[in-house]
């Protein structure tokens, strides 16, 4: 799990993010992100729809797993970040762990969500 400091309280927030956030998209997800000047830490929200997976467990599953990478991946994150990951294809809850992580961080790496080496 996140820490509840990295986690969205809300649903404005998230429905700010949907209207003004950068979408990349790839074939298991969405992800969408936008620079939030008066954050010190990343906010991170994973929406699972019931098109996805019929079954509350199968849901909170998906959820879970992607939390879990992302929480890994987060100390390497631009600290003023708002970003949701919709879920859209229920592979994600039989993909191999090293195929997953592979696709969020090539996701992230496309958002332009890391922190880029001063020079």
């Amino acid at each position: 799990m996140i820490p509840f400091k990295n986690r969205f309280h809300g649903h404005n927030s998230l429905r700010y993010l949907y209207k003004n956030g950068k979408a990349v998209r790839s074939h298991i997800a969405t992800l969408k992100s936008t620079h939030n000047p008066g954050r010190k830490e990343p906010r991170i929200a994973v929406v699972v729809t019931k098109k996805v997976h019929k079954s509350a467990i199968g849901r909170n599953r998906i959820r879970r797993r992607i939390y879990e990478l992302t929480r890994k991946q987060m100390p390497l994150f631009n600290q003023d970040q708002d970003i949701v990951m919709i879920v859209s294809a229920s592979e994600v809850i039989t993909m191999p762990a090293i195929d997953l992580e592979s696709e969020i961080h090539s996701l992230f790496t496309q958002a332009g969500l890391y922190k880029t080496p001063h020079n």
